[in-house]
Protein backbone atom coordinates (compact mmCIF):
# COMPACT_ATOMS: atom_id res chain seq x y z
CA UNK A 1 0.00 0.00 0.00
CA UNK A 2 1.51 3.31 -0.84
CA UNK A 3 1.12 6.11 1.66
CA UNK A 4 1.67 9.76 1.83
CA UNK A 5 4.30 11.98 2.75
CA UNK A 6 2.85 12.72 6.41
CA UNK A 7 2.28 8.97 7.69
CA UNK A 8 5.81 8.12 6.42
CA UNK A 9 7.20 10.46 7.94
CA UNK A 10 5.31 9.43 11.14
CA UNK A 11 6.44 6.20 10.84
CA UNK A 12 10.53 6.82 9.90
CA UNK A 13 9.82 7.71 13.82
CA UNK A 14 8.49 4.12 15.02
CA UNK A 15 11.08 1.32 14.85
CA UNK A 16 8.90 -1.26 13.17
CA UNK A 17 9.83 -4.31 15.30
CA UNK A 18 10.93 -2.44 19.06
CA UNK A 19 7.98 -2.87 21.84
CA UNK A 20 7.80 0.11 23.25
CA UNK A 21 6.86 0.92 27.18
CA UNK A 22 2.96 1.67 27.37
CA UNK A 23 4.01 5.61 27.91
CA UNK A 24 6.61 5.80 25.29
CA UNK A 25 4.46 4.26 23.17
CA UNK A 26 1.49 6.67 23.81
CA UNK A 27 4.17 9.43 23.61
CA UNK A 28 5.21 7.95 19.72
CA UNK A 29 1.65 8.06 19.06
CA UNK A 30 0.83 11.53 19.83
CA UNK A 31 3.77 12.72 18.00
CA UNK A 32 2.93 10.38 15.13
CA UNK A 33 -0.61 12.00 14.86
CA UNK A 34 -0.19 14.53 11.77
CA UNK A 35 -3.45 14.44 10.27
CA UNK A 36 -5.37 18.02 10.09
CA UNK A 37 -7.88 16.84 12.22
CA UNK A 38 -7.82 15.12 15.67
CA UNK A 39 -7.33 11.88 15.22
CA UNK A 40 -8.56 9.37 17.73
CA UNK A 41 -5.99 7.01 19.66
CA UNK A 42 -7.27 3.16 19.26
CA UNK A 43 -5.90 0.17 21.21
CA UNK A 44 -5.65 -3.33 19.53
CA UNK A 45 -5.34 -6.34 21.81
CA UNK A 46 -5.30 -9.54 20.42
CA UNK A 47 -5.83 -12.17 23.56
CA UNK A 48 -4.94 -15.99 24.04
CA UNK A 49 -8.26 -17.20 23.95
CA UNK A 50 -10.84 -18.74 20.98
CA UNK A 51 -13.69 -16.80 20.20
CA UNK A 52 -15.55 -19.88 18.45
CA UNK A 53 -15.65 -20.98 22.77
CA UNK A 54 -18.77 -19.30 24.56
CA UNK A 55 -16.40 -19.79 27.63
CA UNK A 56 -13.67 -18.09 26.35
CA UNK A 57 -15.59 -14.56 25.14
CA UNK A 58 -14.23 -11.15 26.12
CA UNK A 59 -16.91 -8.88 26.75
CA UNK A 60 -17.77 -5.46 28.66
CA UNK A 61 -18.15 -2.09 29.65
CA UNK A 62 -16.26 0.46 31.41
CA UNK A 63 -16.34 4.41 31.83
CA UNK A 64 -13.10 5.68 30.61
CA UNK A 65 -12.12 8.61 33.29
CA UNK A 66 -11.23 11.08 30.38
CA UNK A 67 -14.15 10.11 28.13
CA UNK A 68 -13.60 9.35 24.50
CA UNK A 69 -13.22 12.62 23.15
CA UNK A 70 -16.55 11.84 20.76
CA UNK A 71 -19.72 13.48 21.13
CA UNK A 72 -21.69 9.90 21.72
CA UNK A 73 -25.37 9.78 20.49
CA UNK A 74 -26.94 8.04 22.82
CA UNK A 75 -30.93 6.01 21.53
CA UNK A 76 -33.10 5.12 24.89
CA UNK A 77 -35.55 2.16 24.08
CA UNK A 78 -37.99 2.88 27.35
CA UNK A 79 -41.01 3.76 28.70
CA UNK A 80 -42.70 6.06 31.67
CA UNK A 81 -40.58 7.11 34.38
CA UNK A 82 -37.63 5.16 32.77
CA UNK A 83 -38.22 7.18 29.34
CA UNK A 84 -37.96 11.12 31.81
CA UNK A 85 -34.88 9.85 33.78
CA UNK A 86 -33.23 8.54 30.38
CA UNK A 87 -34.15 12.64 28.83
CA UNK A 88 -32.96 14.02 31.50
CA UNK A 89 -30.03 12.46 31.54
CA UNK A 90 -29.38 13.99 28.40
CA UNK A 91 -30.40 11.07 25.65
CA UNK A 92 -30.01 12.22 22.44
CA UNK A 93 -33.38 9.89 20.94
CA UNK A 94 -36.19 8.35 23.85
CA UNK A 95 -38.83 6.46 22.12
CA UNK A 96 -39.96 3.10 21.95
CA UNK A 97 -42.56 1.50 19.03
CA UNK A 98 -41.79 4.15 17.50
CA UNK A 99 -38.04 4.50 16.85
CA UNK A 100 -37.90 0.52 16.39
CA UNK A 101 -40.16 1.46 13.15
CA UNK A 102 -38.11 3.65 12.18
CA UNK A 103 -35.03 1.88 12.23
CA UNK A 104 -36.77 -1.50 10.54
CA UNK A 105 -38.26 0.45 7.76
CA UNK A 106 -36.13 3.56 7.42
CA UNK A 107 -32.49 1.94 8.54
CA UNK A 108 -32.30 5.17 10.26
CA UNK A 109 -29.08 4.51 12.69
CA UNK A 110 -27.67 7.71 13.46
CA UNK A 111 -26.77 6.81 17.04
CA UNK A 112 -23.46 5.53 18.85
CA UNK A 113 -25.30 3.45 21.88
CA UNK A 114 -28.19 1.73 22.31
CA UNK A 115 -29.77 1.46 25.96
CA UNK A 116 -32.68 -0.51 26.52
CA UNK A 117 -34.71 -1.23 29.61
CA UNK A 118 -35.92 -4.97 30.09
CA UNK A 119 -39.47 -4.70 29.19
CA UNK A 120 -38.10 -3.44 26.23
CA UNK A 121 -36.47 -6.33 25.16
CA UNK A 122 -38.69 -8.35 23.27
CA UNK A 123 -39.55 -5.25 20.83
CA UNK A 124 -35.71 -4.77 20.73
CA UNK A 125 -35.10 -8.42 19.93
CA UNK A 126 -36.33 -7.64 16.16
CA UNK A 127 -33.93 -5.47 15.57
CA UNK A 128 -31.47 -8.25 16.26
CA UNK A 129 -30.38 -8.65 12.77
CA UNK A 130 -29.77 -5.22 12.17
CA UNK A 131 -27.94 -3.31 15.25
CA UNK A 132 -26.19 -7.13 15.81
CA UNK A 133 -23.44 -7.04 12.92
CA UNK A 134 -22.94 -3.36 13.67
CA UNK A 135 -22.06 -3.89 17.35
CA UNK A 136 -25.36 -1.83 18.73
CA UNK A 137 -27.58 -4.48 19.97
CA UNK A 138 -28.02 -3.50 23.74
CA UNK A 139 -26.88 -6.44 26.14
CA UNK A 140 -27.23 -7.20 30.23
CA UNK A 141 -23.09 -7.46 30.64
CA UNK A 142 -22.58 -4.38 29.05
CA UNK A 143 -24.75 -2.63 30.84
CA UNK A 144 -27.01 -1.52 27.84
CA UNK A 145 -29.93 -3.57 28.87
CA UNK A 146 -30.82 -2.19 32.83
CA UNK A 147 -33.84 -0.90 34.50
CA UNK A 148 -31.85 2.60 35.22
CA UNK A 149 -32.12 4.16 32.31
CA UNK A 150 -30.90 7.14 33.20
CA UNK A 151 -27.46 6.16 35.39
CA UNK A 152 -26.99 3.93 31.82
CA UNK A 153 -27.43 7.12 29.45
CA UNK A 154 -25.57 9.18 31.83
CA UNK A 155 -22.19 6.94 31.99
CA UNK A 156 -22.64 6.44 27.71
CA UNK A 157 -22.42 10.31 27.69
CA UNK A 158 -19.52 10.02 30.06
CA UNK A 159 -17.64 7.61 27.36
CA UNK A 160 -18.88 4.41 28.67
CA UNK A 161 -17.31 2.08 26.17
CA UNK A 162 -18.44 -1.51 25.18
CA UNK A 163 -15.42 -3.66 24.35
CA UNK A 164 -15.37 -7.28 22.81
CA UNK A 165 -13.28 -10.07 20.81
CA UNK A 166 -13.99 -10.12 17.15
CA UNK A 167 -13.49 -12.89 15.24
CA UNK A 168 -9.68 -12.96 15.11
CA UNK A 169 -9.05 -12.85 19.09
CA UNK A 170 -8.46 -9.11 19.00
CA UNK A 171 -10.05 -6.02 21.00
CA UNK A 172 -10.37 -2.80 19.04
CA UNK A 173 -10.84 0.25 20.98
CA UNK A 174 -10.26 3.90 21.60
CA UNK A 175 -8.83 5.32 24.16
CA UNK A 176 -9.46 9.00 23.55
CA UNK A 177 -8.19 11.63 21.00
CA UNK A 178 -4.52 12.47 20.22
CA UNK A 179 -4.85 16.30 21.74
CA UNK A 180 -5.97 14.31 24.86
CA UNK A 181 -2.15 14.32 25.68
CA UNK A 182 -0.13 11.41 27.14
CA UNK A 183 -0.97 11.64 30.40
CA UNK A 184 -4.49 11.34 29.89
CA UNK A 185 -4.25 8.49 27.04
CA UNK A 186 -2.13 6.67 29.65
CA UNK A 187 -5.42 7.15 32.38
CA UNK A 188 -7.79 5.86 29.63
CA UNK A 189 -5.09 3.62 28.59
CA UNK A 190 -5.15 1.75 32.19
CA UNK A 191 -8.50 1.85 32.60
CA UNK A 192 -9.02 0.27 29.53
CA UNK A 193 -6.56 -3.09 29.72
CA UNK A 194 -7.65 -3.03 33.55
CA UNK A 195 -11.21 -4.14 32.75
CA UNK A 196 -9.72 -6.35 29.96
CA UNK A 197 -7.28 -8.23 32.01
CA UNK A 198 -10.10 -8.06 34.78
CA UNK A 199 -12.60 -10.22 32.20
CA UNK A 200 -10.27 -13.02 32.04
CA UNK A 201 -12.14 -16.14 31.38
CA UNK A 202 -11.47 -18.56 33.80
CA UNK A 203 -10.95 -21.07 30.87
CA UNK A 204 -8.30 -18.93 29.39
CA UNK A 205 -5.28 -20.87 29.52
CA UNK A 206 -1.62 -19.66 29.25
CA UNK A 207 -0.46 -16.44 27.97
CA UNK A 208 -3.64 -13.60 28.08
CA UNK A 209 -2.31 -10.96 26.52
CA UNK A 210 -0.81 -11.83 23.42
CA UNK A 211 0.27 -8.57 21.65
CA UNK A 212 -0.66 -5.05 21.75
CA UNK A 213 -0.83 -2.13 19.19
CA UNK A 214 -1.57 1.41 19.79
CA UNK A 215 -2.22 3.79 16.88
CA UNK A 216 -4.06 6.88 15.45
CA UNK A 217 -6.55 7.10 13.10
CA UNK A 218 -3.78 8.30 10.41
CA UNK A 219 -0.85 7.03 12.17
CA UNK A 220 1.14 3.99 12.09
CA UNK A 221 0.89 1.14 14.60
CA UNK A 222 3.15 1.18 17.73
CA UNK A 223 4.07 -1.83 19.36
CA UNK A 224 3.67 -2.18 22.94
CA UNK A 225 5.54 -4.64 25.65
CA UNK A 226 2.42 -6.75 26.49
CA UNK A 227 4.82 -8.29 28.92
CA UNK A 228 4.03 -5.52 31.50
CA UNK A 229 0.32 -4.96 30.88
CA UNK A 230 -0.93 -8.46 32.39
Amino acid sequence: MKHGKKYNNSASLVERQKQYEFNEALELCVKTAAAKFDETVEVHIRLGVDSRHADQQVRGAVVLPNGTGKNVRVLALCKGDAADAAQAAGADYVGAEDLVEKIQKEGWLDFDVVIATPNMMGLVGRLGKILGPRGLMPSPKAGTVTPDAGKAVAEAKAGKIEYRLDKTNIIHCPIGKASFGKEKLAENFNTRVGAIIKAKPAAAKGQYIKSCVIASTMGPGIKVNQAKLS
